[in-house]
């Protein structure tokens, strides 16, 4: 890997991890599950894929983030912050009436949000959307978009995806965070979406599957998405829900519950253990 190396990508990632157990538990609430299973997706994004300024974040010429599963916006902030959007100082006011950074992502109020979302299946659409103005512009940037995988389960997914590809939108990238768990069980004892590569290809996706904790795979993944031309492409990564702090890993009972003390020292002092790994 070129620029910026695995080693400081990964650094990256687990800073990112931290501001998602820093944010939950000074909420008292939020979710921190699926935020952790996005941390390398944010990082590789934020610090290595998407042509983007923090210090215009309004740029007509940067590319487009959409986080369809907008509850995971404790890890979108972290990602924001880190990268110079706004103070890293923010990230313990999460969820305060008075922060900018409230429940899900506020495009009104946050420097770096181009979507409000959280209303799940919408945020998709409105990746589409942008993605449509900017053919019809002629504009090169790209629109990059995570959905859960139970937000799959959504019909306006499908009606979306069928949009793009029918309007042959090669600028957009979809990616499935497949960590297997929503909020009260496995994605199959809730209402299956599998198997999900197939049916994206069914809709006129270009299909890839990746670990998506795997910055290598990553890497490749969004490289092969830019070559390809006509149609749109769906990343299905398997991930981890809660990776990162090993007693939240593969529990959907983190799906929303906020660490208490006890839980912030552990997984605080577990994740401080492998930045110091990464740096030393």
């Amino acid at each position: 890997m070129d620029a910026m190396t695995k080693k400081e990508l990964q650094i990256v990632a687990t800073k990112i991890r931290m501001a998602v157990i820093e944010g939950t538990f000074h909420a008292g609430s939020g979710h921190p599950g699926g935020s952790l299973s996005i941390a390398e997706d944010l990082a590789y994004l934020y610090w290595k894929e998407m042509r983007i300024d923090p210090q215009d974040p309004d740029w007509a010429g940067r590319d487009r983030f959409v986080l369809s599963k907008g509850h995971a916006a404790p890890a979108f902030y972290g990602a924001l912050a880190l990268r110079g959007y706004f103070p890293v100082d923010l990230i313990p006011t999460l969820r305060k009436t008075d922060s900018i950074l409230q429940g899900h992502p506020d495009k009104k109020h946050i420097p770096g949000v181009d979507m409000s979302s959280g209303s799940l299946g919408q945020g998709v659409s409105c990746a589409v959307g942008m993605a449509l103005a900017g053919k019809l512009d002629k504009a090169d940037y790209r629109v990059y978009t995570i959905l859960g995988d139970g937000e799959i389960g959504e019909g306006q997914v499908w009606e979306a995806a069928m949009f793009a590809a029918a309007k042959k939108l090669d600028n957009l990238l979809v990616i499935v965070d497949n960590n297997n768990l929503q909020i009260d069980g496995t994605v199959e004892e809730v209402n299956s979406p599998y198997p999900i590569p197939e049916k994206f290809a069914a809709f006129g996706f270009h299909v890839i599957e990746i670990d998506g904790h795997d910055f290598e795979q990553i890497e490749a993944a969004l490289t092969e998405a830019k070559t390809i031309t006509g149609k749109p492409t769906c990343i299905v990564q398997k991930t981890v829900k809660g990776k990162g702090v090993s007693f939240m890993e593969n529990q959907c009972s983190w799906h929303g519950a906020a660490p208490k003390q006890e839980q912030y020292d552990a997984a605080m002092a577990e994740l401080s253990a492998r930045l110091q790994e990464w740096e030393g």
